[in-house]
């Protein structure tokens, strides 16, 4: 009797360490090549690393994307996002801040991700219009009353007119107002010596040159320096939506068309297993469903059925308050883009790069 007993503890003792041993080696299995991948129980941690203005864009998307992945993919997904400077951002990742996804404010900070080895060639292709799901141009926003007559860019270098933007070295939205100020001096029939002069004249005016696009407006808005703001489109209308009667938008003759980027991490997704879930993030983007979050967040939609919707009739290039109809997008403003400078590889070395334009003009 001992020895049968002896035998079924043995056997019954040789089972368990068989059972133990099997639900090891299947955890460790699911987590090899895809450290950080969550089970089918567990939610999948997504990492967005965007710029200032879109903050409420992506607490918007985010609330509509996470229940939609969970339905037609069955597992649940959370999305945590990181704001800044655009051009401090890139950075962030390049130096070892972990994103899933960048959804950056212009194409050459994605490339500063991909110098570093984190991003795969042809992210501009790997999803339509560009990788650039929607679009923004440059505005000005203004007081009540636009009390110093600011009208276009060519105001912005009375001596009388101080100027609220950010730093072209650290803000995708900066180098943006910089080029598009260029483009109006061009237009005008300057020499190049002649824009560089009256950009030196526009930055000389400068009051406050905050890292990134959400700090310049606190400077505008809240802080009430300067008399103009250089803005992002969406963060002239919040501005409008959250402080009634206090501010005007000024849409001027010419501005630039803004293309943000957005491209996988491919690096870290690879290392987090999450690659699945973040092509589909940027790729439900382009959605309908997404396409009106942007829109409603004063994105201009890439959808032209959705960017219809949201035309305004109205000619006055003076905005007082946020259209009742919704339909707030001005498309008679004339729009140059980044391929009138050569792209931003050229733009880049000749404006912003160490010792280029920008840093002739503003250090003296």
């Amino acid at each position: 009797m001992k020895a049968k007993k002896v035998t079924a503890a043995l056997a019954a003792a040789a089972l368990t360490v068989f059972l133990l041993a099997g639900c090891g080696s299947g955890s460790q299995g699911s987590g090899s090549g895809s450290e950080g991948a969550a089970s089918e129980t567990e939610a999948i941690e997504l990492t967005n690393v965007s710029y200032d203005p879109t903050r409420e864009l992506y607490a918007a998307y985010n609330a509509i994307f996470e229940p939609y992945y969970e339905e037609n993919f069955g597992q649940k997904v959370t999305v945590t996002q990181s704001h800044g400077g655009s051009g401090k951002q890139a950075l962030e990742v390049a130096n070892g801040l972990e994103a899933d996804v960048v959804t950056l404010a212009l194409e050459g900070d994605v490339q500063v991700v991909a110098d570093a080895g984190l991003i795969d060639d042809g992210f501009t292709s790997e999803f339509d219009l560009d990788s650039s799901p929607y679009t923004s141009t440059i505005v000005f926003l203004v007081r009540s009353g636009n009390p110093k007559s600011i009208y276009d860019w060519g105001d912005l270098i009375r001596e009388d007119v101080g100027v609220i933007t950010p730093n072209p070295k650290t803000s995708g939205g900066a180098m943006w107002n910089y080029l598009a100020a260029w483009y109006y001096f061009e237009l005008q029939g300057q020499t190049e010596e002649e824009i560089l002069a009256s950009i030196r004249k526009l930055y000389g005016n400068v009051v406050v040159l905050d890292s990134g696009a959400r700090g310049a407006t606190t400077s505008f808005v809240e802080n009430k320096q300067g008399d103009v703001l250089l803005a992002w489109e969406n963060e002239a209308f919040l501005s409008l939506k959250e402080y009634p009667g206090e501010y005007e938008i000024v849409v001027p003759s010419v501005s630039i068309l803004c293309q943000p980027t957005v491209a996988v991490v491919d690096e870290v997704a690879k290392k987090h297993g999450t690659e699945e879930v973040a092509r589909e993030y940027l790729s439900y983007l382009y959605s309908e469903a997404a396409q009106e979050i942007e829109a409603q967040n004063f994105y201009r939609p890439s959808d032209q059925e959705v960017y219809g919707r949201y035309v305004s009739t109205e000619e006055a290039n003076t905005i007082t308050e946020v259209p009742a109809d919704g339909k707030w997008i001005k498309d008679s403003i004339s729009l140059t883009d980044i391929t009138h400078f050569g792209g931003w590889s050229e733009a880049r070395a000749k404006h912003f790069s160490d010792g280029a334009y920008f840093d002739q003009i503003y250090e003296q």
